[in-house]
């Protein structure tokens, strides 16, 4: 019998005359039947920090005041077995030349995505793939995502993705946890040093990964995957 995972997944600066050159896209997984539990944990681990169990976890939150949670945070992922991370980093999409391979930025976006998905989503298991709904063109984006993920990985019977939907961050702990990491490689790409707090969180996440963030991790790493693309 198959397993069934819950894939969150978020992205930031993905937008293209934004004026910021990182891009990441990133994705937080876990079993379907740990994910209650690791929401439950999340919320207690907030309460412990003297926040609300309704906090949401952003990491345009992330201050010195508030880095002792954020950092309990990184260990509580770290130290949980049922959660994973994997992260692609776009360094500088001003260098992106859309007319040379056929495509628009829509189209390129949903490309990365399946960077993010194709080193997570296995033939023999199924998944339940949550993203944050960011725009009024949230429809036409999941639907033109389910096809590329579908075709890319031959599921053209909608076997292995079980389903794909939009749903709001402050709902979901874990997709507020995948806008941490992302903004931790963001903040590491973009050569940032002006918040304490975050680069707290940042050195916490390199010791515990053992990994320093702005490379590409091996293909066989599970726990904490960052692949840094680089256009051609």
């Amino acid at each position: 019998m198959s397993n069934v995972f819950n894939v969150y997944c978020d992205e930031s600066c993905h937008l293209e005359g934004d004026g910021i050159p990182a891009m990441v896209l990133g994705a937080v997984w876990c079993s379907k039947v740990k994910s209650r539990k690791i929401a439950r944990d999340i919320r207690e681990l907030q309460v412990k920090h003297g926040l609300k169990s309704d906090f949401e976890i952003k990491w345009t939150k992330v201050s010195q005041a508030k880095q002792d949670f954020y950092c309990a945070l990184v260990d509580y992922f770290f130290d949980n077995p049922d959660l994973h991370f994997r992260g692609v980093v776009i360094p500088d999409k001003t260098r992106l030349n859309h007319g040379l391979f056929g495509q628009n930025h829509d189209l390129f976006y949903y490309k990365m995505f399946f960077y993010v998905l194709r080193n997570i989503i296995t033939s023999k298991d199924r998944y339940r793939i949550f993203l944050d709904i960011k725009d009024t063109q949230g429809r036409e984006r999941l639907d033109a995502l389910s096809d590329v993920l579908h075709n890319a990985h031959y599921d053209f019977d909608r076997t292995a993705i079980e389903t794909i939907q939009h749903v709001r961050s402050h709902e979901m702990e874990q997709l507020q946890l995948t806008d941490l990491f992302i903004g931790a490689l963001g903040y590491v790409h973009r050569g940032l040093q002006g918040n304490a707090g975050k680069l707290a969180v940042i050195e916490r996440i390199r010791q515990r990964s053992g990994i320093n963030l702005t490379c590409s991790t091996l293909p066989s790493e599970k726990k904490f995957d960052v692949f840094v693309w680089e256009a051609r």
